[in-house]
């Protein structure tokens, strides 16, 4: 059963994003602390989990988006909400720093050599992907395009390139090992004891329950946002990059908010660096759903500047974690705070646009 959304009223869409929103909040908040389990019970790496398993589940939503929204026609708003998307994550980054860890900076205590391969290989997609937007399609094969192709093979490329590392990094960061507050090591303690008699099994269904339950309220949030896009008049464009952008985000919020909570700090910027380089690979759905021509011309080119705007602020996340600085400004990390100017800014700059 399709919903239809077009002939109700702006208040009724309204309220029907919020309660995809909230679907998608609720779902989000037990995701990490599942990830988590599963890392530690495997052996799996902190920030490989948090890129691929948690990345790839609070991604759902934009899978759910990207499909519907490209299904229907309606290009711009997928392909806004992707390089949209990808800014609008690092800020969450931000905004956790600032009201999770008052007093200390959140990349203090993420000293980890992959998070810096995660973010040169994330650069490296959203500037690929800008590229792909400001020259239009190449060509297409068998009436795929070639950039969306292109894209999906350098996410899986950079996926192994993370993998690899992560097993056997070259070097290690040195000086001191800031060691997380007392109540974040409490926390994830008692955590682990609460699933201390849970198989594995059990917690991967837990994981594939609460994903479904995102992928759910993401598509809600795709039908009502491009509903309240056609009957605000604010524009696919626009909307795609803010409302929907911002919904779609609430995994990474909620996942996030949760794992710096008990003390996962890698792992939390493990997972906004992986959803946004799954974001980029996401070009290849919306193609293949997306019947009217190839997505890429479809999108305009002004959204390029969304994905340069993601490449800013990514850069000053891993100039943080390089330089680990243990100085606030209004309780957040100095990084933290000129993110979130660059991200209101660029938004100001973007609606001129």
């Amino acid at each position: 059963m399709m919903l239809s959304l077009q002939d109700q009223s702006l208040l009724a869409n309204l309220g029907v994003f919020l309660v995809g929103a909230g679907m998608v909040w609720f779902a989000g908040t037990k995701l990490s602390q599942y990830v988590d389990l599963f890392a530690d019970r495997t052996g799996m790496g902190k920030a490989f989990a948090g890129a691929l398993l948690l990345g790839g589940a609070t991604s759902l939503p934009e899978l759910a988006t990207t499909l519907t929204s490209a299904s229907s026609g309606a290009a711009e708003l997928a392909g806004t909400n992707l390089l949209g998307g990808v800014v609008m994550q690092v800020a969450v980054l931000a905004i956790i720093d600032a009201f999770v860890l008052r007093g200390k900076p959140l990349t203090l205590f993420s000293p980890q050599s992959s998070l810096l391969i995660s973010g040169v290989l994330l650069i490296g997609l959203v500037a690929l992907a800008s590229a792909a937007v400001s020259s239009g399609e190449l060509f297409s094969i068998f009436g795929v395009g070639f950039w969306p192709l292109a894209l999906f093979a350098a996410y899986l490329f950079s996926m192994w390139v993370i993998y690899r590392y992560e097993g056997d990094p070259r070097w290690e960061p040195r000086g001191d090992i800031t060691q997380p507050p007392e109540s974040a090591r409490d926390l994830k303690d008692a955590h682990e004891d609460k699933f201390r008699d849970v198989s594995t099994g059990k917690l991967i269904a837990f994981f594939a329950l609460a994903s479904l339950a995102v992928l759910g309220g993401g598509f809600v949030v795709a039908k009502s946002g491009e509903a309240i896009a056609n009957q605000s008049g604010l524009g696919q464009s626009f909307i795609g990059a803010t409302l929907v952008a911002l919904a779609t985000s609430l995994p990474e919020v909620s996942t996030t908010y949760s794992a710096v909570r008990f003390g996962a700090y890698s792992m939390a910027a493990a997972n906004i660096l992986g959803t946004n380089s799954l974001e980029i690979a996401l070009f290849l759905p919306a193609e293949l759903a997306y019947r009217e021509g190839n997505i890429i011309d479809a999108v305009p080119p002004s959204a390029a500047f969304l994905g340069c705007l993601g490449i800013v602020v990514t850069s000053l996340y891993l100039w943080g974690i390089l330089e680990r600085r243990d100085r606030t400004i209004l309780g957040m990390g100095y990084d933290s705070f000129t993110v979130l100017l660059t991200y209101v800014g660029g938004l100001a700059i973007y609606w001129t646009l």
